[in-house]
């Protein structure tokens, strides 16, 4: 509360490098590994892509910036 917007978009662009950065300790994780039974993984590591994906979209559409932009910034620090 008693932000500013340019605040909340640096917290936005922060959010998405945590999230990068801690792709390769969820990927390292032995709940990481897929399971038929599931079809999936124990820790749905199958739904982060959509996630990241409608997280970021609903960020950046808000701050009114370009979100293939922050997408492609996403993969480069991943």
């Amino acid at each position: 509360e008693g932000s500013s917007p340019e605040e909340d978009y640096k917290v936005s662009c922060l959010l998405l490098v945590f999230v990068a950065v801690s792709l390769p300790q969820l990927a390292a994780d032995p709940a990481s590994l897929y399971n038929p039974e599931l079809d999936g993984y124990n820790n749905n590591l199958h739904c982060l892509a959509k996630a990241i994906v409608q997280v970021s979209a609903a960020l950046f559409t808000v701050h009114n910036k370009n979100i293939e932009t922050h997408l492609k910034e996403f993969l480069l620090v991943s």
